[in-house]
């Protein structure tokens, strides 16, 4: 990493230690490209012992606005990534959002030559289970709807927390016509149908396994990833109740 890079490093794990916000506004020429952020990632994860020896973390997530968008990945932090229901008073959280997800499960290694082969048609072949996940996102930043995407990426793509459900063996669905239901708190309960921004959650494999395997490491079996919020970014807060059910997959539980 450059200089710039080693000083947004130190920037963000003081402010994770500290439990504070930055000031996006000296960082904002400091990364170029998408390789830049994940060098940072790499380093926060690394400063703060994240994932030990592990040469590919177990939790990740991953996706995009659209098929033709650029996709993003982060290793999730295991501490916050618990089993519904889950209760996350202990995390200290800054402006927290809620997002309904499906989380997949490899039911195999994956070496970088099978990620190099796998396309949109036959990836899930290495999925063996799905469950029902929401993730809580949080930002470093404070005023994140200005941070630039190459930030939030550095920032564990403005990572909080995962809640997951309880696996079940993994099918393809008619993902169109799939449900998810959400409530907040006493919130009027936020019903989206077929709104999965790739349209199906497995076709960001490929791209997503390439990322992991791009330094020669084989991604082990029970790797989980979630695939994108269904319903947008939430507004949510301290002490919140959350439910979130896709009907005929399961459904979470979760106290923000």
């Amino acid at each position: 990493m450059n200089q710039a890079q080693t000083a947004l490093t130190d920037a963000l794990v003081a402010a994770r230690r500290g439990n504070r916000t930055l000031d996006a506004t000296p960082w904002l020429d400091t990364l170029q490209t998408a390789d830049h952020a994940y060098e940072v990632q790499d380093a926060v994860a690394a400063a703060l012992g994240w994932f030990g020896a592990a040469a590919v973390p177990g939790a990740w997530k991953s996706g995009g606005g659209s098929r033709s968008a650029t996709l993003t990945h982060a290793p999730l932090p295991p501490a916050g990534v618990r089993p519904s229901p889950a209760d996350f008073s202990d995390l200290a959280l800054h402006t927290p959002g809620i997002e309904a997800e499906i989380a997949l499960r490899l039911g195999q290694d994956v070496t970088p030559a099978q990620a190099v082969a796998l396309d949109h048609g036959n990836a899930a072949s290495v999925v063996d289970a799905m469950a029902v996940s929401v993730e809580i996102v949080d930002a470093r930043w404070q005023d994140l709807p200005s941070t630039p995407a190459l930030l939030r990426l550095a920032d564990s793509q403005v990572h909080g927390a995962l809640v997951i459900g309880e696996w079940k063996p993994y099918a393809a669905l008619d993902w169109a016509s799939q449900r998810c239901e959400t409530t907040i708190g006493d919130a009027d309960t936020v019903v989206r149908t077929g709104t999965h921004p790739l349209a199906d959650p497995t076709w960001l494999l490929p791209i997503w396994l390439r990322h992991l395997t791009r330094h020669g490491h084989t991604v082990p079996a029970g790797t989980v990833v979630t695939t994108g919020s269904w319903v947008g970014v939430l507004p949510c807060r301290r002490g919140d109740q959350v439910t979130a059910e896709f009907p005929g997959i399961g459904a979470v539980r979760l106290s923000v």
